[in-house]
């Protein structure tokens, strides 16, 4: 009897033990499938921001970062911020000052001025504007040090795979080409963007990336300047869609013909900021939604 009895409590302890193996691995794998479900919900949103002749993009990654490439004039501060804002942004983890002039640096300093930033990356080139040392006495004001945007230098957020790519040079003889260039990609799609990175850097980039370039998405350099946008630099990205910032009758006349000829002929479609405002690309790495307005709200 006492033999049954041991018997008996051997099998439910057991039975117990395959149950509570059983229970414990349903849970792993509806934890996994939950963690799956809100990666699955997770969206990157690019955001060329109309701010006229100049450039600011914002970046929000699927996992609630943020990073801001250039910010337009210094007069574009307070339409930047109110941007800004109404994404929901409290705070820039990594900001990008692609070159030191102030059609893309001088925004940042209302930026810095207002939000809490975490991070930021310069070329290592100077000048001598009062736009540059106002921006370095506001990096210097919130306690951050410049970190230096150079080719090959991985850009620290997560869930997203974001690189420099140029500058590759340390010597050129314009500041334009000295544009910190980043490429980010997210599942099966890619950004490109330029700043204002003339042919020879983009003659750097191709030498260096063993033609590694392909983006969905093409920031033209320059503003769509004939000094950008090469040939061989354009076939290595075959982008799908480009984007141009830059102003209603602007002085320059950006973007030239030949640029946007060229395009045309690639078979590229174009969006331009002086023509449909604000341009917004969504995607969850498969796919791509594109979305104009104009103001400086979404």
């Amino acid at each position: 009897m006492a033999k049954r009895r041991f018997s008996l409590i051997s099998i439910l302890l057991i039975g117990c033990l395959f149950l509570g193996v059983y229970v414990a691995g349903v849970g792993a794998d509806h934890e996994d499938n939950l963690v799956g479900q809100v990666n699955d919900r997770g969206k990157l949103t690019v955001s060329f921001i109309d701010v006229g002749q100049g450039d600011s993009i914002l970046i929000q990654t699927p996992l609630g970062q943020s990073m801001l490439i250039d910010g337009g004039e210094r007069g574009q501060g307070e339409r930047l911020l109110e941007y800004l804002r109404k994404q929901g942004i409290d705070k820039i983890d990594i900001m990008v000052g692609t070159h030191p002039h102030s059609d893309h640096i001088g925004g940042l300093i209302a930026v810095l001025e207002n939000f809490r930033v975490e991070k930021v990356y310069l070329p290592k080139v100077t000048h001598t504007s009062s736009t540059f040392r106002d921006l370095l006495t506001a990096v210097k004001n919130q306690g951050l040090k410049v970190s230096t945007a150079k080719a090959g230098t991985a850009i620290p957020l997560e869930g997203v795979d974001t690189v420099f790519i140029a500058p590759v040079g340390d010597t050129y003889g314009s500041l334009n080409n000295y544009s910190a260039v980043v490429q980010l990609a997210y599942g099966n799609k890619s950004f490109i963007f330029c700043g204002d990175a003339e042919e020879e850097s983009e003659q750097d980039m191709l030498s260096s990336s063993q033609g590694d370039l392909k983006a969905e998405v093409l920031k033209v350099g320059h503003h769509g300047s004939s000094t950008s946008t090469s040939d061989p630099f354009l076939n290595a990205a075959a982008p799908q869609y480009a984007v141009i910032m830059c102003g209603t009758d602007n002085d320059y006349g950006h973007p030239h013909k030949e640029t946007i000829e060229k395009l045309n002929q690639a078979g590229v479609k174009i969006y331009r900021t002086d023509e449909n405002g604000n341009i917004v690309f969504s995607s969850d790495g498969n796919s791509l939604k594109i979305e104009t307005f104009r103001g400086s709200g979404g």
